[in-house]
């Protein structure tokens, strides 16, 4: 089982956040991933005096715990807002604190370590659970209603567009015998069932793994979350802005560099730094010029 690191989750590129977000005094940054308040504490104390953060997650115990911390590490004259949003609704909470713009934007995808290890979410094969995924309860549809309830393809069909599962057919077409006789109801049961038609070999990541990764991934609309906020990149940005996407999903990072892309072809920002990776971690990390950002790999 994962060990818990002090406050459930600390971001481990902080230091190059910082860097190339370089946030200033008196502006204001929107965290659209506030997890533990690992990256928004750090913001905050280069933003002193005046400056304003503010903290989106789908998670609403994340973003409690995230607003705790923030009281009692960041600068007093630095002002927390925070909102239970996806980062697809970055637009609706800027418009709700009628701000136009902000000087910056941090996204970092996925999830936090705290989340995987709690058994409510049911992220984790390594202890039994039930087959839940949901990181917002805002959202309805439970990983167990997607294997109960959706067809072969389409169980297939996400496997391997989220998590380029090469035995995607095999397991859609086991969940599918499988629940016509018992309901997929935990995660031990799913893990059981993937092992029992994918191969493994010594050393290698447990075969369950892509197939609860693909699940989450589609029980929280990551990826059209991921896609409505690089919509509204352009609108979000200041003159000079600059924003950092961290991702360790390569569709999601295909997603930022194709967005980016676009963005620079457009004339719209500067890419700070091409085609420099980093072996812990894909970012992304967009400057604005005067319409939109720019992008750093």
């Amino acid at each position: 089982m994962l060990g818990m690191p002090e406050h459930g989750h600390e971001p481990v590129m902080v230091e190059e956040v910082l860097r190339f977000l370089d946030p200033q005094p008196g502006q204001t940054i929107l965290d659209c991933t506030a997890g533990r308040g690992g990256h928004s504490v750090r913001i905050a104390q280069r933003l002193s005096p005046g400056g304003t953060v503010i903290a989106l997650d789908v998670d609403p115990e994340n973003l409690k715990y995230a607003r705790h911390r923030f009281e009692a590490e960041a600068p007093k004259d630095v002002q927390l807002r925070t909102f239970h949003a996806n980062f697809g609704e970055a637009n609706d909470v800027l418009s709700e604190l009628n701000l136009p713009a902000v000087d910056g934007l941090l996204a970092d995808l996925g999830v936090s370590t705290n989340q995987l290890i709690e058994k409510s979410h049911g992220l984790s094969f390594s202890e039994e659970a039930p087959l839940d995924m949901r990181l917002d309860p805002r959202i309805k549809v439970k990983a167990a209603d997607i294997v109960a309830q959706w067809e072969e393809k389409e169980i297939a069909d996400v496997l391997f567009h989220y998590a380029q599962e090469r035995f995607s057919h095999r397991i859609a077409r086991k969940i599918v015998l499988t629940r016509q006789r018992e309901p997929i109801l935990t995660t031990g049961q799913l893990a059981r069932l993937v092992r029992s038609v994918v191969p493994s070999k010594p050393g290698q990541i447990d075969p369950a793994t892509r197939t609860f990764q693909a699940l989450r991934m589609a029980v929280n609309a990551e990826v059209e979350s991921l896609e409505g906020l690089l919509d509204l990149v352009p609108e979000l940005m200041r003159p000079n802005g600059r924003c950092v996407f961290i991702s360790f999903h390569s569709g999601e990072d295909r997603l930022v560099k194709q967005a980016s892309r676009e963005w620079e072809s457009s004339g719209l920002c500067e890419l700070l730094v091409k085609n420099r990776w980093n072996r812990a971690k894909k970012k992304c990390i967009a400057t604005r010029d005067r319409e939109a950002p720019s992008c750093e790999r």
